[in-house]
């Protein structure tokens, strides 16, 4: 969705599939707009009036060069109108941020979710451009959720019910309906969105509720790569991947997929693709419940950079109940997702992950929270070493084979890669380990060499 162009391809796509199967479109924003609605939001929180009205300037004039672009037999008026509309409550949005001085989960799911809600028009005028009839949907009128800003969950009972009388009656008559990704509502009717990157999930959740046979994901790449190929230029597509395999993926930075989406897609027995919407004719990669693999197998590696590894640690430690605990109840205060948790087995120390810019907010409720063994020595110190990276090699195949880990870290150490800190879950479907970021690339090609598929 980043220009007419791939608008049209893919109204191609979905009008192609539609001579043989009921479709439903679910849409993302047009690419990078939600990185400018979320940018604009935060800068009218921070006092600046000015950034958000030059932004709806922008989010016009692209949005109306694209339907400009898609060569339209009308002149796209009520096209404009509905995108008009979204924009005025943009500014409108941000204005109150700005009088407030802050912004609530509320108000950015608010803003970010009228990038769905302007692209949504987009496709169906494409789609109905070729003779097809198709309408834009707002998933917010069937996709129920809780009060959860910015990670909305869905109640699935009620969204079902729902999504039969809005959807049904479309599909019965030969209409496409497009839908809007990554928004739900409350059942007080306040907008909610499903985390970035939460298109897919929608797509996975309305499969799920109509027992659909099929969801595809049409991305940018063909399928899931064995890694990310700016990283490593030999990154190729994997076929045929696990869910297992693919969660662990998602959650440790493959962006293909966002990490709930695969549940609800396969819970079904739906088949679960993901392909390239630039080379639909490409088999992509198909997402499986299970398959045999050889032993010892690791099919890709990922990494998830900018990051802060902070650690309590003292020998006052030892065997004092509830350390853990109390560390992640303050981290979870200010709002802060823990990434990676490595703990030695003396106690006498524990080390987790952050994404970089939360740290010091961390280690300040941390210092807080442990504010008396701090001053009576049980912790010598909460301390954040910065600028480390995750990296992960993921494979169900490596699952009770003996000397998988040894084989990663021994090609680690032929390279003089330093690993900082090692986890790795009981399904060993995942090893995971942190390095300086000056050594994230020549470790993922490290590890990559490994792969097979």
């Amino acid at each position: 969705m980043g220009s007419a162009a791939a608008i049209k391809q893919c109204a191609d796509i979905v009008i192609r599939h539609a001579k043989s199967e009921n479709i439903i479109a679910v849409v993302s924003a047009m690419q990078g707009v939600t990185d400018i609605l979320v940018q604009s939001v935060e800068q009218a929180a921070a006092g600046e009036g000015r950034h958000f009205k030059n932004n709806a300037e922008v989010l016009r004039r692209r949005h109306f060069e694209t339907v400009a672009g898609l060569n339209l037999r009308d002149p796209g008026i009520e096209i404009k109108r509905a995108i008009e509309e979204n924009i005025v409550e943009f500014v409108t949005l941000c204005h109150a941020v700005h009088v407030l001085g802050e912004v609530t989960p509320r108000a950015l799911d608010a803003v970010v979710a009228l990038g769905e809600r302007m692209s949504v028009h987009l496709l169906a005028a494409a789609i109905c451009q070729s003779g097809q009839q198709s309408v834009a949907v707002d998933s917010g009128d069937f996709l129920i959720t809780d009060d959860h800003f910015q990670h909305a969950n869905p109640d699935f009972i009620m969204a079902k019910k729902k999504a039969l009388q809005k959807l049904l009656p479309l599909l019965k008559k030969n209409i496409i309906p497009v839908v809007t990704g990554f928004i739900g509502k409350t059942k007080d009717n306040v907008t909610t969105t499903l985390g970035r990157g939460g298109s897919d999930y929608s797509a996975a959740i309305i499969g799920n509720i109509l027992n659909s046979k099929k969801v595809t994901i049409w991305t940018d790449v063909t399928g899931v790569m064995s890694t990310d190929p700016r990283i490593d230029a030999t990154a190729r597509t994997i076929p045929r991947l696990i869910y297992r395999e693919v969660a662990e993926l998602a959650y440790f930075g493959a962006k293909v997929l966002h990490p709930k989406c695969i549940r609800p897609a396969l819970e079904n027995g739906a088949e679960l693709r993901v392909k390239n919407t630039f080379a639909p004719d490409e088999a992509g990669t198909e997402i499986v419940p299970d398959m045999q693999q050889p032993p010892g197998t690791i099919r890709a590696v990922t990494s998830i950079p900018n990051l802060s590894l902070i650690t309590i640690a003292g020998t006052g430690m030892l065997g004092i109940p509830g350390v853990a605990a109390r560390a992640f109840a303050a981290t979870a205060k200010s709002k802060t997702n823990i990434l990676m948790i490595s703990q030695a087995s003396s106690e006498q120390s524990i080390c987790f992950l952050v994404k970089e810019k939360k740290a010091e907010r961390v280690i300040a409720l941390l210092k807080l929270e442990f504010a008396q063994e701090l001053k009576n020595r049980d912790i010598d110190a909460i301390t954040s070493t910065t600028e480390v990276v995750i990296i992960t090699a993921v494979g169900a195949g490596m699952q009770y084979t003996p000397g998988v880990a040894g084989q990663v870290f021994s090609v680690l150490g032929k390279n003089k890669i330093n690993v900082i800190a090692i986890a790795q879950g009981s399904s060993e479907c995942s090893i995971s380990f942190v390095v300086s970021m000056e050594d994230e690339k020549k470790a993922v090609h490290c590890i990559h060499s490994l792969t097979q598929n």
